[in-house]
């Protein structure tokens, strides 16, 4: 089940869609990754407005996605513009009620 809240939270991603990713959030997420880290529901969803704002496409496709208990990792292929290819790997943790509580994002080298 939480693999395919993942893939979810990945195709709302892809498709620039903060409104539906605001109900997969719990209100204190937390996002770390390589460029910022902050916490609560608000601020998260401005730090994922940001991105979305400052490209023109997004693509996320996970390649490989594990679970364990209520935490999933995903190797994630993201590309920008259609152009711009990183290798991620994101630690998502899901609270008890299923909703997303912490975002943890590395970027390959």
């Amino acid at each position: 089940m939480l693999k395919t809240l993942a893939k979810r939270y990945f195709n709302l991603f892809s498709e620039k869609d903060a409104r539906h990713i605001a109900e997969i959030l719990s209100e204190e997420v937390v996002l770390n990754d390589w460029e910022t880290t902050c916490s609560g529901k608000v601020e998260v969803l401005n730090a994922i407005q940001s991105i979305f704002d400052n490209v023109e496409s997004i693509d996320v496709k996970p390649v490989n996605i594990y679970c364990e208990g209520s935490t999933v990792i995903s190797e994630l292929i993201i590309t920008i513009n259609n152009s711009i290819t990183e290798l991620v790997v994101d630690i998502i943790t899901f609270d008890t009620n299923n909703k997303i509580i912490s975002i943890r994002a590395y970027k390959g080298r």
